[in-house]
């Protein structure tokens, strides 16, 4: 008797057990769907869906209205609402808001505000199904299918590469839309942020310039019948005869790098290069006039402008841009030592410019000018440079956009109309000769790194030392410290390092692509 309830026992276990591991099964596979709702414009009395969301509606009879209708308030823009088991093959569908129907391009944002709105509102509801560990998410393009990507994977990235417990991974796809190219240029421009995301936030014990070029390579390297890699070592550099470049690596025990990324994907090959240049400090303690410590743990993200930079390039590649591109990044790292650069030393330049060098925190621009210098050899078409500069730039516009400064207007257009398309904005910033005496009232050598009034127009100082190093005709300096990281200030990204402006430079370098 006792063996026979056992083996009932064991039977009943068994079959639970069955049970239990198909539900799980069927849970681990299950699919979600993000769909659009518009805000309610004037007296309307029936909901605004998007086109899929009217068909799915229909689908239901109706099923999704009522259920919008009476779950709660409308909708309003980025928030978003969950409904369970109203369809078969998406056992949880997120209605999001996406504002007015009427969106367009708003000059006082300076930006498409429609496309923004759809970003932030996708972003809203694929993280409400990640926290679901729903591990299938088909998203609606509403109206926008590249935004509608880049909003799904700009909003599920979450850098936890250095933690036990890793966040649910989403596999997003477009539903029931033609739009697949958009989409998947979408897909690949948000990758190039979350790529220039995953750099910024690395521990610097774990992205030095050595292991920074290293990773770009490897990222380039299903690319390689059109972009060649150089990784320039100290021996290079010193025949290059960039003392600005060497005064601030001497400091660190890590030897620097000089990266070079060359794309050729213009049909004539002889097409002068679009040359991108970024500011690639890996940890920048601020030398001998050492920083604060408090928050200096985000200097990690010093390397920024090399990171949004390279990026760029590797996404160009990734989207075969008709377009020849030249990335340049100086690496290393800015640390005190009894090597380091001493304030009131003068170092000189690749171009012959001697340097006093007073603050040895203000070492993006040594670095930057060698990196200039060694940019024109190129005949390019123009340079574009990108620094996680100053913090005066932080205090002028905070993390609402990235400062350009220009010689060109017709450069300024194309990266204008480029911010305005991403949601990235940029702003620009004068370039007056009141900042140029100012860096040039040496006592010692040509030029002093930093402005004779420190403390005022520091943005404009180190914009107009930079210009010292320049001769193109199109030039522009983008000053990127302010949107460096991001806290709740752009919705559909998480808190933590930004890699903004990339979409930026990649729409920019697309945009000229597509020119005579």
């Amino acid at each position: 008797m006792l063996l026979v309830r056992r083996t009932a026992e064991t039977v009943v276990r068994r079959n639970y057990l069955r049970s239990f591991s198909a539900s799980q099964a069927r849970q681990n596979d299950r699919k979600g769907l993000v769909l659009g709702v518009f805000e309610k414009e004037g007296d309307e009395s029936s909901l605004h869906l998007t086109e899929a969301a009217t068909r799915f509606d229909q689908s239901l009879s109706g099923k999704l209205s009522e259920l919008l209708k009476i779950s709660g308030p409308a909708l309003k823009k980025g928030k978003s609402r969950v409904f369970y088991g109203i369809h078969k093959d998406f056992p949880c569908v997120a209605a999001v808001g996406l504002g007015k129907s009427n969106a367009s391009v708003c000059g006082a944002e300076n930006c498409d505000t429609s496309k923004e709105n759809i970003r932030e509102a996708v972003s809203a509801g694929c993280r409400l199904l990640q926290d679901l560990e729903v591990k299938h998410v088909e998203v609606d393009a509403c109206g926008d299918a590249q935004s509608a990507a880049e909003g799904a994977i700009l909003g599920l990235f979450q850098y936890d590469q250095l933690k036990a417990k890793k966040k649910n991974k989403v596999i997003t796809q477009l539903y029931e839309s033609t739009d697949i190219p958009r989409w998947e240029k979408g897909v690949l421009y948000a990758e190039g942020q979350n790529l220039a995301r995953l750099l910024m936030e690395a521990p610097a014990n774990h992205l030095t310039p050595t292991i920074f070029a290293n990773t770009i390579e490897e990222k380039v390297a299903s690319h390689g019948e059109t972009v060649t890699v150089k990784k320039r070592s100290l021996a290079w550099i010193e025949e290059q005869k960039m003392g600005a470049f060497l005064s601030v690596s001497r400091g660190s025990e890590e030897p620097p790098v000089f990266l070079e990324l060359h794309y050729r994907g213009a049909p004539d090959s002889s097409q002068a290069p679009l040359v991108l240049v970024g500011k690639g400090i890996t940890f920048d303690s601020g030398g001998i006039s050492l920083k604060p410590s408090p928050s200096m743990d985000a200097m990690r993200a010093d390397m920024g402008g090399a990171a949004t930079v390279c990026a760029s390039v590797v996404t160009a590649a990734a989207l075969k841009l008709p377009i020849n591109i030249i990335g340049l990044a100086p690496l290393c790292e800015n640390m005190p030592s009894g090597k380091a650069t001493k304030p009131g030393d003068v170092v000189t330049a690749k171009n012959g410019k001697t340097i006093q060098v007073d603050n040895t925190d203000a070492e993006g621009r040594l670095i930057l000018a060698d990196a200039l210098c060694y940019g024109h050899t190129f005949n390019p078409r123009a340079i574009v440079d990108v620094a996680t500069l100053t913090g005066a730039v932080d205090v002028a516009l905070g993390s609402a956009a990235c400062g350009v400064f220009t010689n060109s207007d017709w450069l300024w257009e194309q990266l204008h109309k480029a911010g305005i398309v991403t949601g990235d904005r940029v702003w620009r910033m004068p370039l007056f000769q009141h900042y140029t005496r100012q860096v040039t009232d040496s006592q010692l050598a040509d030029l002093n790194n930093i402005g004779k009034h420190s403390r005022s127009g520091g943005a404009c100082t180190a914009a107009a030392f930079l210009r010292e190093f320049v001769t193109a005709p199109h030039w522009a300096h983008l000053d990127i410290a302010g949107v460096m990281s991001n806290k709740d200030e752009v919705p559909y990204l998480r808190k933590g390092m930004s890699g903004r402006p990339t979409r930026t430079l990649v729409e920019f370098a697309a945009g000229l692509a597509h020119k005579d």
